[in-house]
């Protein structure tokens, strides 16, 4: 799950080349690393509200109740992103990257510390959306500062990082609420302390300068030559200047004949047949991206675990840190791999594997429910008659009730004394029956089901996570920074990035209600079809992009792309 703006692939010589640059100039180092804390921010979002979500539902009943809510509160952010993200493009051509960066530390900050003192579900929510906010304008801005203050034969290097930086913040997240399990307030320390990244970035680029290529096109070129002066070689810096003027006049060229307003561009982007079909595949990628079911894993991932037997809310953490861990190993592998085989490959492969591992995930946990332990009308009753689930009591054929029925009548399953896969209790889901319930010994499941086979639902999430990162999770921002000719290349990138923020935004807004609609098997087997579906697309509209200069990439999208299935080569007559 790589979000953000479109970046440029680096090969092996350039991460080489950016060791031994970085090396002898840290001060380049240090530009790129303070801005691509912006990816942390939101790798760590996405990681602290996975965990959190488990302690916001014991706290708030009423969010543990309703699944709408619980959605809310994880999707509200993607909203925000999607206004980020927007506003984030306006404000870093007007008051520069680095305020802009400033400004979406600062909205990151608040949000953290409003939904840590939340006294509210609707306050969290309220968080979330200001979280978004700056997660949104700071993932489209700090790869902008940074491709903007690198020298051109490391930048893609180090753009890169942003992508590691988000899979980096992931894993902390986890690490983080596997920490705050049993501190008082829990959840409200995990979401708390999402806000220190921002926190750090902020006092990093204040001691940092703006953008040289912004600052030239505000006329400010002295300036812009003494931040060059600081990141090329003497030698270099005539270069680089005389490099930023013919850019910026050749972008004002472009303005003055498409227009400067974001509607004029986006017109102008859908009328050119080369750049429809560039966006054709380049929107193509972005929603398959999110539509293979990525964010259901990072964003619920501990409610999946529980999903499949495992009751404890710190070892359904512990397993998540696993996965998530899988995910920032899938992008280095992405790295060093991406220019060798090619985009269009690795997207190809890449869902093979997760079409297998879904359609494999719904199997198993169809399974797990089908074998799910029965209801014992005497353990039920071992509680009380007032504590017995009240559909179960009034059911007349209670024999054939068992614990997913009793999950799907919203009440919980307190297991046997003496082995949970044995018939069990079926009880109102309170906090004193829950207590009741622990107090004996017993397991207290209100999300899934006690489970011998529950681990293979484990691996094969781990085994998903592995077949996406290195090819659905970084590809399609690949191939988004070489699908478009230059002319068209910030509005094409920004076209896409929203439809991957959109298709984000339904997938994580809608996942629980599908566990609850079609349960968790079907769920999964609805990704399973999507992602074939996807796999089609991705086959018959996405060029192969490694190796060609955008120029020869422009090319081929006005003669028309055909897959090799049609011919022997990937130009030919056609349209896509």
């Amino acid at each position: 799950m790589v979000e953000g703006g479109v970046v440029k692939a680096a090969d092996k010589t350039e991460f080489t080349e950016c060791w031994k640059v970085t090396w002898k100039t840290p001060y380049i180092m240090r530009l790129a690393f303070s801005a691509g804390i912006g990816g942390l921010l939101f790798g760590y979002d996405t990681g602290v509200i996975s965990g959190a979500l488990l302690y916001i539902k014991e706290d708030f009943e009423a969010v543990g109740r309703n699944t709408f809510l619980q959605e809310l509160i994880v999707s509200t952010c993607v909203l925000g992103a999607i206004f980020g993200a927007a506003i984030g493009g306006f404000c870093s051509d007007s008051l520069g990257r680095r305020k802009t960066i400033l400004v979406a530390d600062f909205l990151f900050f608040v949000g953290a510390i409003v939904m840590a003192v939340a006294p509210h579900p609707w306050i969290i929510i309220v968080g979330r959306f200001l979280v978004g906010l700056g997660v949104g304008m700071a993932s489209m801005t700090a790869p902008l500062y940074i491709s903007e203050a690198s020298p051109a034969r490391i930048r893609g290097a180090l753009v890169s990082m942003n992508g590691l930086m988000i899979t980096g913040g992931q894993f902390l997240a986890y690490l983080i609420n596997l920490a705050f399990t049993r501190a008082p307030g829990t959840w409200r320390w995990m979401l708390g302390v999402a806000g220190t990244p921002a926190l750090i970035q902020f006092v990093l680029m204040l001691s940092l300068p703006e953008s040289p290529r912004w600052l030239y096109r505000a006329n400010r070129v002295e300036e812009a030559r003494t931040i060059l002066a600081r990141i090329y070689h003497p030698d270099e810096v005539e270069i680089e200047i005389n490099a930023l003027k013919e850019s910026v006049q050749n972008e004002k060229e472009i303005e003055d004949s498409i227009g400067t307003t974001t509607l004029s561009k986006v017109k102008g982007a859908f009328k050119d047949p080369v750049v429809r079909r560039g966006l054709y595949a380049g929107i193509t990628v972005q929603v398959a991206q999110q539509f293979v079911g990525i964010n259901t894993v990072m964003y619920y991932s501990p409610t999946i675990v529980q999903f499949a037997g495992f009751a404890s809310k710190s070892v359904a953490l512990a397993l998540s840190l696993v996965t998530s861990g899988l995910n920032a190993l899938g992008s280095i592998i992405s790295m060093l791999f991406v220019d060798r085989y090619g985009r269009r490959k690795l997207m190809i492969i890449s869902m093979f594997g997760i079409i297998t591992c879904l359609v494999v995930l719904a199997i198993v946990f169809q399974q797990a429910s089908i074998h799910s332990p029965g209801i014992s009308q005497v353990e039920s009753a071992h509680f009380g008659a007032n504590s017995t689930c009240p559909s179960y009591f009034s059911n007349v054929n209670k024999n054939k009730w068992d614990c997913m029925s009793c999950l799907k009548a919203q009440c919980s399953f307190c297991s046997n004394a003496e082995n949970q896969y044995h018939p069990g209790a079926c009880l109102v889901s309170n906090r004193d029956l829950k207590g009741s319930c622990l107090a004996q010994k017993r397991v207290w499941f209100e999300e899934g089901c006690p489970s011998k086979i529950g681990f293979f639902a484990v691996i094969l999430l781990g085994l998903y996570i592995v077949s996406y990162s290195p090819g659905m999770g970084t590809a399609p921002w690949i191939v988004n920074s070489e699908i478009y000719p230059l002319r068209y290349r910030g509005v094409g990138g920004g076209i896409a990035a929203v439809a991957n923020w959109t298709s984000n935004l339904i997938v994580s807004l809608t996942f629980l209600t599908l566990t609850e609609t079609l349960t968790v098997a079907g769920a999964f087997l609805l990704f399973a079809g999507i992602s074939f579906l996807a796999l089609i697309a991705i086959f018959f509209l996405v060029p192969e992009t490694k190796g060609l200069q955008f120029e020869e990439v422009e090319k081929m999208l006005k003669s028309g792309f055909r897959p090799k299935l049609f011919g022997r080569n990937t130009k030919g007559a056609g349209s896509v």
